[in-house]
């Protein structure tokens, strides 16, 4: 086994025999204590990959994940979320106590919370971006894992699935709600970022980035600011109503106004300072923006 690359899963059979436990009691729903865990370290790379989502709560999370020092989380533990295929750091026996849900796309099919769990940012969050529960909210995401536990273990017939997923649908609803709350209660972290963001922006589009990199990502932004592209879109959208996309947009379109309406420059000229390959790509951005054709901008300001 080559420890540098990701061990991956295909399936919650393959991963329970890694984690000594015995065999799942549903194909495509998985749910375990963290304590019985058993891990034989020749049998897992520091690294895995599964093809399946995992909804991980954990009760030391507050040591794991902090900003910075101005400001504390609940000390109730917390959840993380992994969509399939990403790659994260494998647990081990000394892992705290806590639970995982494990459960594949397949069992989604046909249900609406196929399409829906897409608009869920949250799978795509880093681990020092986790849900910090209240007691209250902890209670409540238990109950729920509670409820899915109990369908595992005692009722496997043919109103089990539709169950599952109405709870699995029903702990990211409450893991939507209680991440808005984090957002709010984290609120001098979450301006200082912004002001980052901010800062971040003006500056690639103040010096000559533009020109040679052409027009910022949002993934370059994110990495600027040490978080992840979904965090940093949610987070924005949360404190100002838009999202990362939105915010360069926003700033491309005030320049692109500036420079229409305060020098000489031809419509191609500007298109390539502001970091676009073709001027009918930048005509086609700003008509979207404005609904007014560059030159039509430029003759009613006149």
């Amino acid at each position: 086994m080559d420890k540098n690359i990701p061990q991956k899963f295909e399936s919650l059979s393959e991963l329970h025999k890694v984690f000594g436990l015995k065999k799942p009691l549903h194909p495509l729903v998985s749910f375990i204590n963290i304590k019985d865990i058993k891990i034989n370290p020749d049998e897992l790379s520091p690294t895995m990959m599964l093809n399946f989502y995992k909804v991980a709560y954990k009760t030391d999370l507050c040591s794991q994940a902090r900003y910075g020092q101005n400001y504390y989380d609940f000390g109730e533990g917390g959840l993380v979320f992994t969509a399939p295929n990403q790659v994260f750091e494998s647990p081990n026996n000394k892992a705290n106590s806590g639970y995982l849900l494990f459960f594949h796309p397949d069992l989604l099919l046909s249900y609406p919370l196929a399409k829906k769990i897409k608009e869920y940012g949250f799978f795509s969050y880093t681990t020092n971006e986790a849900l910090h529960l209240s007691e209250k909210e902890k209670e409540t995401i238990l109950s729920v894992f509670t409820i899915i536990e109990e369908e595992l273990n005692n009722r496997i017939d043919d109103f089990s699935q539709d169950v599952m997923i109405a709870q699995i649908e029903l702990l990211l609803s409450y893991s939507n709600r209680f991440y808005k709350r984090q957002f709010i209660t984290r609120k001098a972290v979450n301006h200082s970022l912004l002001e980052k963001f901010e800062e971040t922006l003006n500056d690639y589009f103040n010096n000559s980035a533009l020109l040679e990199q052409g027009i910022p990502t949002v993934n370059f932004l994110a990495e600027k600011l040490n978080i992840s592209p979904s965090y940093l879109s949610d987070l924005l959208r949360s404190l100002t109503g838009h999202g990362t996309q939105q915010h360069i947009h926003q700033k491309l379109n005030t320049l692109a106004k500036e420079k229409l309406s305060t020098t000489q420059l031809s419509i191609s000229e500007i298109a390539y300072e502001l970091g676009f390959e073709h001027p009918q790509s930048f005509s086609k951005f700003f008509k979207k923006m404005t609904k007014k054709t560059p030159l039509e901008f430029r003759e009613s300001f006149n």
